[in-house]
């Protein structure tokens, strides 16, 4: 039923959700690599297929079910024509919804969540002899097997370096929760707070450094929660570093740029602030997520902060940096959320003027407490207001990027544009980037004169030596 280990396979992963997925989802790719798994956009070819899912969103298993569904569809003839497909689902659904997948999708081969990927050999080999012993190529049933554990062991001693060059690069320094915020699964999904030792993260920046990265991007759920094991021989004495702390070590391993998501406005200390003052290379832009604008709603999320109390942090990062362009989350129509809640965050928006936001509908996530509560929202309400809502923060954004017209932006270029000699960039403040350049300038950072912007992004031209004074 599986392919045979020595073979080349193809292997297709879909990604859902959050950052922290997309990162795991790159190094599932480097641990099924010495199997012999190479990647495919193509999922009608794949041997392997697995859907690394989020349990944020709205309808989040419905989407994985649909997936599936199709996925069974693609599997079915793949094995008219004699060939074969492992479906595996991984992520935060499939950690809260095991033996609900087997249950509604009993074609399901692999069932494991994020903190488990790193067994993936071991549950192909544990998958490959099943199969060998049911020797019924064209069975309708998948395999069932489940690892939803949170093991002792950290994933992170387990994850083989990465061998793929690329110029944007993530490290994940940071994983699970202890805020339980009401209408959050995170601290269900990705266990408690986690933070790697600083020596391994260093390590694996150098090496993303001999690779080729430009830009390093810091991840955790609470990323700026981190307090990582000191490094042997700390002349401080220090038993554990901050976020702050780590990014000066990074930037004094040259990291060309550093960014770093998502932050809790609880854990923005004098120590991360100053880096924003001091670190060159941190980067302007900062993704502080507060959820709402309204007091009572913020203590319904038990998210342990006030509105003025975002207000200060703000004016504290501004003060230090004062360039720096802000993003954030938006939950409309959280139970209990009156007219005037509703407009004290627009109030919120307008006083801050973000230069990227996200907005979504409150919707209940089974387990959570918010999700108990009677005061639910209609959702004709909670639609009109999250329009309202991204009127306004669309509106923003658009005049942010109007600001940058006519100033020349340092520019990463990450990927080719739809058109030929077209590539796209990030600009310091997260802004995507269109201009037209030579390919031997991917992956490096160019000096682009912004001529034109857009709702979602911004455009220009590459500054060389006969037009550097073109752009004032």
């Amino acid at each position: 039923m599986f392919p045979q280990t020595l073979l080349k396979k193809k292997l297709y992963i879909k990604t859902y959700g959050c950052q922290m997925n997309v990162y795991d989802s790159e190094r599932m790719a480097d641990i099924l690599t010495p199997l012999g798994y190479i990647l495919t956009d193509n999922p009608d070819e794949a041997d392997m297929t697995i859907l690394n899912t989020c349990h944020i969103r709205e309808k989040a298993e419905q989407k994985v079910f649909s997936d599936l569904g199709r996925l069974r569809d693609k599997r079915d003839v793949r094995r008219s024509q004699g060939a074969d497909m492992v479906i595996a689902v991984g992520g935060c659904v499939a950690q809260a919804e095991g033996a609900e997948i087997i249950r509604q999708a009993p074609y399901v081969d692999i069932v494991f969540g994020p903190q488990t990927y790193h067994r993936l050999p071991e549950m192909i080999a544990k998958a490959t002899r099943a199969a060998e012993k049911t020797k019924k190529p064209n069975q309708k049933r998948g395999l069932g097997i489940v690892d939803v554990e949170f093991p002792l062991e950290s994933k992170f001693d387990h994850l083989p370096q990465t061998e793929e060059s690329r110029a944007s690069a993530f490290i994940s320094v940071q994983e699970g929760c202890d805020k339980f915020c009401t209408f959050c699964v995170v601290p269900y999904t990705r266990g408690a707070e986690y933070s790697r030792p600083v020596t391994e993260i260093l390590k694996e920046a150098k090496h993303m450094l001999s690779l080729g990265a430009k830009e390093i991007t810091l991840l955790g759920q609470n990323v700026n929660a981190y307090h990582g094991q000191a490094p042997q021989g700390t002349t401080s004495g220090e038993q554990e570093w901050g976020l702050g702390r780590l990014i000066y070590a990074l930037a004094d391993l040259g990291v060309e740029r550093i960014r770093y998501t998502t932050s809790h406005p609880r854990d923005m200390d004098k120590n991360l602030i100053d880096a924003h003052r001091e670190v060159p290379a941190l980067m302007p832009f900062l993704h502080l997520p507060v959820q709402s604008g309204s007091n009572k709603i913020l203590e319904a999320m038990n998210r342990k902060h006030t509105a003025q109390q975002y207000f200060a942090i703000i004016d504290q990062l501004k003060s230090a940096r004062p360039d720096i362009a802000l993003s954030s989350d938006f939950i409309v129509g959280f139970p209990g959320e009156t007219d005037q809640d509703f407009e004290d965050t627009l109030s919120l928006i307008r006083n801050i003027n973000y230069a990227q936001s996200y907005s979504f509908k409150y919707s209940i996530r089974p387990g959570t407490p918010a999700g108990a509560l009677e005061n639910q929202i209609e959702e004709n309400i909670k639609a009109e207001r999250l329009a309202i809502l991204q009127e306004l923060v669309n509106k923003q954004q658009l005049a942010f990027n109007l600001q940058t017209v006519g100033t020349t932006q340092p520019v990463l270029l990450e990927r080719k544009g739809r058109l030929n000699g077209q590539f796209i960039g990030r600009s310091p403040y997260m802004q995507s980037v269109v201009v037209m350049a030579s390919e031997r300038l991917l992956g490096q950072v160019i000096d682009v004169c912004i001529d034109q912007a857009h709702p979602n992004s911004i455009s220009g031209s590459m500054v060389t030596h006969e037009n550097e004074s073109f752009c004032i």
